[in-house]
């Protein structure tokens, strides 16, 4: 009877101990992801896979740019990058966002149906 009850004791140490870690490890996930908006130019379909690949290649786990809004929701890890990161990539591939424009002539290097009313 007395090992039987040291088993059952090691037992619920073993399955609390499982539990707390857990939950450490679901709340460390939650506090480590960020989801933003903001807005990037664009003009078409091929702008759209262009866009939400240059921020999946800058550290985005997610990326949903809308062509009619032209908002890109992005989901990262701030720890790992940030949207100054996602901005400078974007412009480096010929969009402009609110914070940074594309260099002219990367602009001028896209497809014909990709150019978009660029701000002066």
């Amino acid at each position: 009877m007395k090992t039987f009850k040291i088993f059952l004791a090691a037992l619920f140490a073993v399955v609390l101990s499982a539990t707390t870690s857990a939950q450490t490890n679901g709340q460390t996930k939650t506090t480590s992801v960020k989801t933003e908006t903001f807005k990037v130019w664009g003009a078409c379909g091929m702008c759209k896979t262009r866009i939400e690949n240059a921020v999946k290649t800058e550290g985005a786990t997610t990326a949903d740019w809308d062509l009619k809004t032209k908002m890109l929701t992005v989901t990262f890890n701030p720890k790992k990058t940030s949207i100054d990161a996602f901005g400078k990539k974007l412009a480096s591939v010929g969009h402009d966002t609110e914070k940074y424009k594309a260099p002219d002539d990367v602009y001028a290097k896209l497809p014909g149906c990709c150019h978009y009313e660029r701000s002066k």
